[in-house]
């Protein structure tokens, strides 16, 4: 098969047609910027990228301080407030900004500012790179109430359903649609979302509640980047196998999902060619192990179940805290090898 663009390799891949080989996409977080630049670059220049994130300055509120990813308090654009006791990774909110509805809600300050920044100058990024583009910003609910209302707090909230619950998440959404819009304008392929739904071994609430608190909410999303030509990518970490079906039907592409949490084999029986796995190899276990065998080993495993040579896969993972370089190097090498015996065969 002729050499084709990022683009149109991933959307090829999108489309479950055949390609000369998986798209590739990488994750890191600034624990791998600091302790291993060199290795970073070398996996960059050896294993080139195939997705684009273009950028836009937004202004930043004034309640904003510190550094998400430096030890001490960092307060977000919605005055969210998080702690963080590890360098190179994200803290966590301690003090809910919403500790009682009646009384906090209209504090409540989305970033409103971001729906009129001129967006613009994503064009001219999009016209300069052939890779496939996404939005860098993502519409989010779980998270974004947890960061407001508190964990604990929320799922009490999800079983007593307070009016003010109702209230929050409809801000929240409010300003996830105006931002969807703002990019959905934009010339990028995806759009993107993303809330963390799973735990190590189930969902975090009862699918039932899943569908009927929060499915329309991301119906509706969904709807408006797909009535836009985008396509639409979705991540969430832990055991989400109850909501597949359901990300699915509402017609998300692709799915960023902690596929090692659950049964792989699975997994493919009943979701092979209906969306596409965007990634990844297990961050705990896998990606941490001496053994770069047992990255190869993940890789072959997770292509016998979801892998076809007619897409539906792309090579991901998250270079993070713990995680060896030369693990992330030998999931790209081994993707690399799939994807080239599924083309040789093709010829053959």
């Amino acid at each position: 098969m002729a050499e084709m663009t990022s683009r149109e390799l991933v959307r090829r891949t999108l489309r479950f047609e055949p390609t000369p080989r998986l798209p590739r996409n990488l994750w890191t977080l600034p624990w791998a910027e600091s302790h291993y630049p060199d290795e970073l670059a070398a996996i960059r220049r050896d294993f080139p990228e195939d997705f684009e994130f273009p950028q836009i300055r937004y202004p930043m509120p004034d309640c904003v301080t510190g550094d998400p990813y430096t030890p001490g308090i960092y307060v977000d654009e919605w005055g969210c407030t998080f702690v963080n006791i590890q360098a190179g990774a994200i803290g966590e909110v301690k003090q809910p900004l919403i500790e009682d509805y009646d009384r906090d809600l209209d504090r409540l300050r989305p970033p409103d500012a971001w729906l009129r920044v001129d967006h613009s100058p994503v064009a001219a990024a999009c016209e300069k790179t052939d890779r496939f583009t996404v939005s860098p910003i993502c519409f989010r609910f779980f998270e974004r109430m947890q960061f407001l209302r508190g964990t604990e707090n929320l799922y009490v909230d999800l079983i007593e359903q307070p009016a003010g619950l109702r209230r929050m998440c409809d801000r929240i959404h409010e300003w996830n649609l105006g931002m969807i819009d703002r990019w959905a304008a934009t010339p990028v392929d995806a759009i993107l979302g993303m809330d963390d739904w799973g735990s190590q071994r189930s969902l975090l609430i009862r699918p039932a509640l899943w569908r009927e608190f929060f499915k329309p909410y991301y119906r509706e999303c969904v709807a408006r980047i797909k009535a836009a030509g985008k396509s639409c990518f979705f991540h969430s970490d832990g055991w989400i196998m109850d909501i597949y079906e359901d990300l699915i039907e509402i017609g998300v592409d692709a799915v960023n999902s902690q596929i090692f949490c659950m049964d792989i084999e699975e997994i493919g029986r009943r979701f092979k060619g209906r969306i596409t796995f965007w990634g990844e190899v297990d961050r705990q276990h896998i990606l941490t192990s001496p053994d770069p065998q047992d990255t190869r080993r993940a890789v072959r495993r997770a292509a016998a179940a979801l892998y076809d040579g007619h897409g539906g896969v792309i090579a991901q993972c998250e270079f993070g805290m713990g995680a060896r370089p030369e693990n992330v190097r030998a999931m790209f090498e081994e993707w690399d090898r799939v994807g080239a015996e599924y083309a040789a065969g093709r010829q053959a």
